[in-house]
Order: C-alpha cells, then sequence, then structure tokens
C-alpha cells in the first residue's frame, strides 16, 4: 500500500503499491507555510486515499502546488491555506491553465477534508465550475477491420519469418566450424557468432585475423547477425502482435520482465504487469499470446545468454541494427515505430501510413472482444460493399405486409421466451415418477406426459448433458420433428427440462464453465450471452441436497472437455 510522508527539509517521500518509490523536495518556496498546508492536502489524494499512484501523478500535483505558491507570494501573500481568501484564488486561477487549476483545486479541497481550516467560501470556490475548461480526450477509436487485419498479418508474418530464418541460422551454425580453418562459408560465420554474441565487423575481423572492412567485403555478417539476434523491427512486430492478442496496457508491455512470466501448466500463462495509472495486475493470457511469448523466448533466447544480468531478466532484447553491439529493451520513439510502419507498407482507410497508437491497439482489442466472441464479425455485413447503415435500411426494414408480419412474428416468439423463462425450474430431489407427478401436475398436463414418458423422464432414458427432456422433438428451440439443437445452457431457462440429482455433475461442470468464460469477456457481452443462464443454475443448484452437490463436485475437473462444445467455445 504506497504510503507518503511530508519530511524537514521540507518535501514529500512517496511509496505506490508497485513498491517505487519517489521523492519530491519543497524546499526553497518562498511561503513554507502554504506549501507545508497544500502538501498535506496531496496527501490525501494519492492512493489509498486517492488516485494518485505514480511519480509521474504526483509530479504533476507538486508542479502546480509551486507555481501557486510562488505566485501568490509575489502578489505578497505570506500566510497559510487559513488566510486565503476567494478573490486570491479566484485571481491565481483565472491566470493559470486548465491542468494547473485542477491540481491545485484537488489539494485546496483535501485539505479541508483532512480537517485544514479554510476562510468562508474558500471551500465551495474550489469545488466550483473551474474557470480554465480543459479539453475533452476522447478515448481513439478503434482500428477499422482493414487496418486491424492488415496490421496483425505485418506483424505475424515478421515474427514468423524472422523465428524461422533464426531456427535455420542455429542449424546451420551447429553444422559449422570456425572460419580460420573452414573457410568463409555462411554456417560458418554463423558459428563463430553464435558464439561470439553480437560483435561488431572489427571484433568479428580480430578473431577470424583479418580487418573490418574485409569482413564487409567477403559478406554475409550482416545477414548471419540478423538471422542469429532479433533485430529492433522484429522486436517492434512481436511487441505489437503481444498487444493485439493480448489487450495489454502498452507501459505494461513495455517495462516487462522474464520474472512476470507464470506458468501454470504446458499452455497457460499468467502474466503480471504494471498499469501505470493504477498499480499491479494480472491476465491469463489468451493461447495465441502464450505461444507467441514462447516463441519470442525462444528467439531472443541466444541474444539473452550474451547479455549482462539486469539485462536477461528484460523481457524485450533485440539489436538496434544487425551487425552492432548495441542491444536495445524499448520500441523506441514513435518516429521508429512510423518508419517501420513506412516500411512495411501498412496504410489506412485513408491511404496514408497507418498511425500506431498501442493505446489504440487495446482499444481495438477489448472492441473486438466485445462484437465478435459467439456472435462473428459484429461489423460484418451481408454485402461488403455496403456500410451496416445500409443493409438496415435495405434487410431488416419491413416494406411488405408479409414482412410485417415476419416482423411481428419474431417479437411474439420473443415475448413468449421472456415468459418461459420467468418459469420456475422443475428439480425433483428423488428420483421418482410419483414425486415427479405429484410435485408438477400442471408439467405433466402441459406435455401430455403418459406413465411411461414420466417414467423415462425420471429413470434417465431423455437425459441430454444438463437435465432430462420433456420432448427434445417439441421444435421449441428448433425444427419440430427433430432433435432440439440448442446449447447445453439453454436447458436451463427451458420449460422441457426436469433436473435430478444425477444431473449435478454435469450442471458443476457448466457452471465453471460460465466461471471461464466471465473471466475471459467483458462483462457486457457476458451478461448479454450467459447471464440468465448463470443466475437459473445456481437456483437450479439450491434445490438441491448440500451432500449430493459435495459428491458431485469431486467429478468435476474445470476443463473444457467435460462439456460438449463447439471449437469456437472453447475457453480461450
Amino acid at each position: 500500500m504506497p504510503t507518503m510522508l511530508i519530511d524537514e527539509p521540507l518535501g514529500v517521500t512517496c511509496v505506490f503499491s508497485d513498491g517505487s518509490r519517489a521523492e519530491f523536495s519543497l524546499d526553497g518556496l518562498p511561503n513554507p507555510h502554504l506549501a507545508r498546508d497544500l502538501a498535506i492536502g496531496l496527501v490525501d489524494l494519492v492512493h489509498p486515499h486517492g488516485t494518485a499512484d505514480s511519480a509521474g501523478t504526483v509530479n504533476h500535483y507538486v508542479q502546480a502546488l509551486r507555481q501557486m505558491v510562488r505566485v501568490l507570494a509575489g502578489r505578497g501573500f505570506t500566510g497559510g491555506a487559513a488566510q486565503l481568501r476567494r478573490g486570491q484564488l479566484a485571481e491565481f486561477w483565472l491566470g493559470s491553465t486548465g491542468p494547473r487549476e485542477a491540481c491545485t483545486r484537488a489539494m485546496v479541497r483535501a485539505f479541508a477534508q483532512v480537517g485544514g481550516v479554510l476562510a468562508d467560501g474558500v471551500v465551495e470556490l474550489a469545488a466550483g465550475r473551474p474557470y480554465n475548461l480543459q479539453p475533452n480526450h476522447h478515448q481513439l477509436p478503434p482500428y477499422a477491420e482493414a487496418e486491424w487485419q492488415r496490421l496483425t498479418e505485418v506483424c505475424r508474418t515478421l515474427a514468423d519469418e524472422s523465428y524461422a530464418a533464426h531456427r535455420r541460422a542455429l542449424a546451420a551454425a551447429a553444422q559449422g566450424k570456425h572460419p580460420g580453418s573452414g573457410g568463409w562459408k555462411p554456417e560458418n560465420v554463423r558459428w563463430l557468432l553464435a558464439r561470439l554474441g553480437p560483435v561488431n565487423a572489427a571484433r568479428f575481423g580480430e578473431e577470424v585475423g583479418c580487418t573490418e572492412s574485409a569482413v564487409w567485403q567477403r559478406g554475409g555478417f550482416m545477414q548471419a547477425s540478423a538471422d542469429l539476434f532479433p533485430t529492433h523491427h522484429a522486436m517492434i512486430a512481436y511487441r505489437l502482435l503481444l498487444g493485439i492478442y493480448s489487450g495489454i496496457v502498452p507501459d505494461g508491455i513495455d517495462d516487462l520482465v522474464t520474472d512476470d512470466i507464470d506458468w501454470a501448466g504446458d499452455s497457460t500463462i499468467l502474466l503480471s504487469y504494471i498499469k501505470g495509472r493504477t498499480a499491479a495486475e494480472s491476465l491469463n493470457l489468451p493461447r495465441r499470446a502464450v505461444r507467441l511469448l514462447e516463441q519470442w523466448l525462444a528467439h531472443s533466447a541466444l541474444l539473452r545468454s550474451f547479455s549482462a544480468p539486469d539485462g536477461q531478466r528484460r523481457l524485450w532484447l533485440a539489436l538496434s541494427r544487425p551487425g552492432h553491439f548495441a542491444v536495445t529493451a524499448g520500441t523506441g520513439a514513435r518516429v521508429t515505430v512510423q518508419r517501420w510502419v513506412a516500411r512495411h507498407q501498412i496504410f489506412g482507410e485513408d491511404g496514408r501510413p497507418l498511425k500506431i497508437h498501442r493505446s489504440r491497439i487495446r482499444t481495438t482489442h477489448e472492441a473486438m472482444r466485445d462484437k465478435s466472441a459467439w456472435t462473428g464479425s459484429g461489423r460484418a455485413t451481408i454485402d461488403p460493399n455496403h456500410t451496416p447503415a445500409v443493409e438496415g435500411d435495405h434487410y431488416l426494414t419491413a416494406a411488405t405486409p408479409a414482412q410485417q408480419g415476419a416482423v411481428e412474428t419474431i417479437i411474439e416468439d420473443a415475448q413468449h421466451d421472456m415468459l418461459r423463462r420467468s418459469h420456475p425450474p422443475t428439480v425433483i430431489t428423488e428420483e421418482d415418477a410419483a414425486v415427479l407427478a405429484e410435485g408438477y401436475p400442471q408439467l405433466v398436463a402441459a406435455m401430455d406426459l403418459d406413465d411411461a414418458a414420466i417414467a423415462e423422464l425420471v429413470g434417465g432414458q431423455r437425459d441430454v448433458f444438463t437435465a432430462a427432456c420433456g420432448d427434445q422433438l417439441s421444435g421449441l428451440h428448433g425444427p419440430k420433428g427433430k432433435p432440439c439443437p440448442a446449447r447445453p445452457w439453454v436447458c436451463l431457462l427451458c420449460p422441457l427440462a426436469v433436473f435430478a440429482p444425477r444431473h449435478a455433475v454435469n450442471l458443476l461442470r457448466l457452471k465453471a464453465f460460465f466461471s471461464r468464460q466471465w473471466q475471459q469477456m467483458p462483462a457486457a457481452q457476458f451478461m448479454a450471452v450467459f447471464g440468465p443462464y448463470a443466475a437459473r443454475i445456481q437456483q437450479v443448484l439450491d434445490r438441491f441436497d448440500p451432500a449430493v452437490l459435495a459428491a458431485a463436485c469431486a467429478g468435476v475437473a474445470d476443463r473444457d472437455d467435460e462439456l460438449p462444445l463447439r471449437p469456437e467455445e472453447l475457453t480461450a
């Protein structure tokens, strides 16, 4: 938990939730009394009391504090916060910038909240409408689907091609020998580089017994270096692709170290990272992100073995240029990434090189999860040349009486479905036909069940995955006269379903599946797809004896292969 201390000489020391520490000096200001009062207010703005939880955020407040103290001292003010008057504050804020006004207003309000004394009307002024309206920072919209697909394809291709070249180079190096005895051959150049590390041409020439210019003239050295060690261009592709696959915040990707990777089995990674605006977070990586990280670790393993201990911990290591011993751990400035975009001809819908905003990659990842999970691409249209608005006008507008009737039928079916969902579940605690007939006479009458059908329901002959079905050919969820095609969770709200103690194991397996989906789906999407079923399954389980549920838990392994799922329904 972060803490913040006010020290003598005047200054603040912060320890944030990620364990980092920062010190800010307030010494030398012309009015220490006011500076100390505002610093007291700043303490209340730091997490866990407030939202500031990084050195950068606190520094904004400290700079605003310094400016306020200096400006008011220049106008002859020598008192503390208690002596501040509305006119003095209004004059300062009118002449300040929007961010500085917001920071100092927050510190004045916080000073009052922790018990500081202020003059009449000052708190109301500080809590009122700001004089300098700050620009409205809108979240960048997601990339267009064509842009997203192009960026993903280029990153995937670069990552795969560079890794394939790396593996070929390692295989060639295993067959080579020292160029001094075996001659200047590609496999021999790679053999020596794999033992020397990412050296420059001059150092390589010293080992071979020739000059730097001779190394360049003989050729093959730069290509061998690029094949054996990941280059900056390949690392950019890997990092962008990890953001595309996982949706991790950019600053979290930047600061990853190998210790952040926690393997939970052969195909699962729990990745811990620091989100600069909040604190430490963790994410169970999707399967393709796991495979990408495995590939990157293998791709960078040779370079990592030649790095210093501090460098080996860094997840991202690459050569700034092939053939130069300059290892970089970052993607570089934005201009570097844009040069990478231009080099690989990634264009936006406007025909210009696509502007890469890594925070926008996260936004697009979340949008794609919201719109593509379970239902295909939410942006897809019947004709790719049509906009969604055009197709809505063409295909969803009821222009004829027949079409209007079809729309009304859909609405009526939806209303009937809502009514069916409101009915309580049919749960029998004893697998006895008499119990079913006595406990649910309306159900028996509605489904027109005879004694043989009731016996089949209770005995298990009509079982599906989560329940016993009164009539699988009823056509309630599909064509009448054909077996019901509904997914396993649909039975939870079906009026034809009868739940017995023997179904407890599969019901618990389905509940575990809901839990896994909740962890990987946005909340709004989960509630739209599984929300009603997740609520109903608990109602059913609550009707069973606790001893039955305790015995059933032993048969639940919390894996997808326990349920009859389609490939697109598997947990990522």
